[in-house]
């Protein structure tokens, strides 16, 4: 998933942006993947959009929501606090809810680290039936602990993950959970988490139905890495994402020297630093693996300090 561009389709739905002045036909409720989203200048907040919604859409039918730009323009990028506020408010107006995207923000409309979030723990908590949760942007993140029973889809994608962020995830009990993604970022923008914080992830005593797993986006993806060469969660996986952060030959010559690989159906490397031959190692080692080796970044050494992870600020 990039945030160059917005998303097309959510929750396996087309994404429809909703407008409160379109006098065509609208879709069924639970066709599509709802888009809330203020263009700039625009007269309205988003608590008069959110209204305007609930209003002209049945909500009682409202399978996906895709939350775009929440601010206008006149007061700079505000907390996304009040929209969570004005969603967990509603919640019970939306028992259908499978699915949110919180921020769908690309960088031409904000800098992800510009993005100032919120605790997100009340969406889980208004929203029991929720199967998917995407969340863009570190800044202010917050999360504690939950139990949720349904979430089956899990996804935080930053330049710079909190620590607390990611250990409240790893405390969580999401006995349905089956992909999780976290871009991990950089310190530089809050991505203070360790090896230490991820290692719950990988000895594979929690989470027992997930069947993807994305450590991304980081600059220590060589020592990630080396953990799931040998990490027990890795032999139940169907797809593995490293892909975003600065992974060089160190750390794929690990992966490749740990357990099998070959069951899984696709391992996301895209935007690493591997020599070329480290590449076709790869690919002559795991040839029924669909693997993504695009965005080579270079494996010269002496560029070491050169290097970067895909989404920063």
């Amino acid at each position: 998933m990039s945030i160059s561009r917005h998303i097309e389709r959510f929750h396996e739905l087309p994404i429809h942006e909703f407008a409160p002045d379109d006098t065509r036909p609208r879709p069924a409720a639970d066709s599509v993947a709802w888009r809330l989203a203020l263009a700039y200048r625009s007269e309205q907040d988003f608590a008069q959009l959110w209204q305007s919604f609930l209003q002209d859409v049945d909500p009682a039918s409202v399978r996906a929501l895709v939350i775009g730009p929440w601010w206008n323009g006149a007061e700079g990028y505000g907390s996304v606090g009040p929209v969570i506020e004005a969603l967990t408010a509603e919640a019970g107006r939306l028992p259908a809810l499978e699915a949110l995207f919180l921020a769908e923000v690309t960088y031409d409309e904000c800098e992800v680290s510009w993005l100032v979030m919120d605790d997100v723990t009340p969406l889980l908590a208004a929203f029991p039936a929720l199967k998917s949760l995407a969340v863009r942007g570190g800044t202010d993140l917050g999360l504690d602990p939950v139990r949720h029973d349904a979430l089956t889809s899990l996804r935080f994608e930053s330049g710079g993950l909190p620590a607390t962020v990611v250990r409240a995830v790893a405390a969580s009990e999401l006995p349905a959970l089956e992909r999780l993604d976290l871009w991990l970022g950089v310190d530089e923008y809050g991505g203070d988490a360790t090896m230490d914080d991820l290692a719950p992830f990988l000895d594979g005593s929690r989470l027992p139905e997930l069947r993807h797993l994305g450590l991304s986006n980081s600059e220590f993806q060589d020592e990630i890495a080396a953990a799931l060469a040998h990490a027990p969660i890795v032999a139940r996986l169907e797809s593995l994402d490293l892909s975003k952060g600065v992974l060089t030959d160190e750390g794929a010559t690990a992966l490749l020297e740990g357990q099998p690989l070959t069951h899984l159906n696709s391992l996301d490397l895209h935007h690493h630093y591997l020599s070329d031959a480290m590449q076709e190692r790869l690919s002559e080692a795991l040839p029924g693996v669909g693997l993504d080796l695009d965005e080579a970044e270079g494996d010269d050494p002496d560029d070491e300090d050169d290097r970067y992870v895909s989404v920063s600020e």
